[in-house]
């Protein structure tokens, strides 16, 4: 049956919350109050908020290069967006929350320890609305604001010690091996996902969630029926999976009747309303049916669920199928096949950010840099929060020459947005080595690693610096940095160990 708190599968990212999908309610438990039941204070001295952000990120230092991890800026900033703007009316203190995108065609999110949420692409797929996509959203921030896998790890002792145990000694072989090589960490990431299946949250804690999450979702602006259309198409696919061989899907009992009940009778009890659902959203949808593709089959799938959309369908529905189909020609360097779909995308003058950003890859792929540079400045300058545009003028920049104004540009975009996009510290490197910087070039490269966790990376980097600098006090600097980055790892490794030994 589709999970939506289960743990990622097949040597993916590993999620540590349990399933959306819960056993059978008792009708004396759907019938209570509006408010939040209280479940008691987690364990704070086990598991303390900071300690368990710590481990969120080191799962993450590594899952960021797991083959199924989505590293796309317009996913990244459209889901972390959604996830921030529903957390802002999160139930008592605003919570840290981080999401990311999973390549896998299962209905399903995940959440992870300090707040970071995985967002399978068949999730964002299979929604109807943008109201669905952030009420599956809003329940796993839910789980994060009650603290839910903190209580998971600290109460099923037994249990919790063995996956921990599982999970960090995947961890540290991956650090181990620098952290460019998850064959190891891969196979135990499948074990622990097969020991984690028994920390499932109680029916309490998921009620807890499903309210919570209630909450934000309305409080946030969108449809609260959002969340009974979900739970309604979760149900219909479990059916639809019984018994078919779904893992998880099947593995669990289908999502109660008594559950649904709630949630209806929470929209029953709201007033009329209507959210009306941002272009982004079908975009990045199409984006997404693409991006999810496999193997030939999967694609040719996905080619023709966009063709029959492009023909149904209109408006900005419309022009969004029509955007995918142009992404997967593009994909498939068929440029002139992704230029056709692209003017059907925009015809009658529309356009979106998302439009925008591949008409500059259509252009650098052609080597036409110039119009590329002309496309990126004016996208920028219309939807200059954008990220995906401002990495792509960044691009066009570099790809003219103009590497002194890449590196000026980047520069600024960093203190913007360095924090989520690390990326910009890579490209910033690429530039200074070639304008002549090569030690600048490592030390920005070594904060790219820095903060994609890769410590063992950039400690080479930086060391690699030191070796080419002939300045005494920029030596001393880069010693800093050297030091700071194994007291990191380090700090990684103590409390990997911590976790392994219980």
């Amino acid at each position: 049956m589709p999970s939506i708190c289960s743990i990622a599968k097949r040597g993916a990212i590993i999620g540590l919350s349990a399933a959306l999908v819960a056993p059978t309610i008792p009708a004396a438990a759907w019938a209570q109050p509006v408010g939040l039941p209280s479940m008691g204070a987690a364990s704070a001295a086990e598991l303390s908020p900071m300690l368990e952000r710590s481990l969120g990120e080191a799962i993450m230092s590594q899952g960021r290069r797991d083959p199924t991890y989505v590293d796309d800026p317009e996913l990244s900033q459209y889901l972390t967006t959604m996830g921030r703007k529903l957390a802002a009316f999160a139930p008592g203190a605003v919570p840290e929350v981080e999401m990311f995108g999973v390549r896998d065609p299962e209905i399903n999110a995940f959440a992870m320890p300090g707040g970071f949420i995985g967002v399978n692409t068949g999730l964002i797929v299979s929604s109807g609305s943008e109201s669905e996509l952030a009420a599956v959203l809003a329940h796993e921030i839910g789980h994060v604001v009650q603290r839910h896998i903190a209580r998971g790890m600290t109460q099923q002792s037994q249990n919790s010690m063995v996956m921990l145990a599982s999970l960090a000694g995947a961890l540290l072989a991956a650090l181990a091996g620098g952290g460019g090589n998850l064959a190891m960490g891969v196979a135990a990431f499948g074990q622990a996902a097969a020991i984690n299946r028994q920390l499932g949250f109680s029916r309490d804690a998921e009620r807890e969630a499903d309210r919570a999450g209630f909450q934000m979702l309305t409080k946030a602006g969108y449809d609260a029926e959002g969340m009974s259309q979900m739970f309604s198409r979760l149900m219909n696919a479990s059916r639809l999976n019984e018994g078919a061989g779904g893992g998880s899907w099947a593995s669990t009992h289908p999502l109660s009747i008594e559950r649904m009940s709630d949630v209806q009778n929470r929209v029953r009890s709201l007033p009329a309303s209507r959210h009306v659902d941002s272009d982004d959203f079908w975009y990045v949808r199409a984006k997404m049916r693409v991006v999810q593709g496999r193997d030939a089959v999967s694609l040719r799938s996905a080619g023709q669920q966009l063709q029959d959309e492009a023909q149904a369908l209109s408006g900005v529905r419309q022009s969004a199928a029509y955007y995918g189909l142009a992404l997967q020609a593009f994909q498939r360097n068929n440029l002139a096949e992704a230029d056709r779909y692209w003017n059907l995308a925009t015809a009658g003058g529309r356009n979106s950010a998302q439009l925008a950003k591949l008409s500059v890859d259509i252009a650098l792929a052609r080597k036409e840099y110039p119009r590329a540079l002309e496309l990126a400045q004016a996208a920028t300058k219309r939807w200059p929060e954008q990220r995906a545009l401002g990495i792509a003028y960044a691009q066009a920049l570099q790809s003219n020459g103009r590497h002194a104004d890449a590196q000026d540009y980047l520069r600024a975009k960093i203190k913007q947005w360095g924090s989520d996009e690390p990326s910009l510290y890579q490209m910033l490197a690429q530039s200074e080595e070639r304008n002549g910087k090569p030690v600048q070039a490592r030390r920005d490269l070594a904060r790219y690693y820095v903060m994609t966790g890769a410590f063992a990376a950039a400690e080479s980097q930086l060391q690699q610096a030191r070796g080419l600098s002939t300045d005494f006090y920029e030596q001393s600097q880069i010693d800093v940095q050297i030091k700071e980055v194994k007291d990191k790892l380090a700090e990684e490794r103590q409390l990997l160990e911590r976790f392994k030994s219980g």
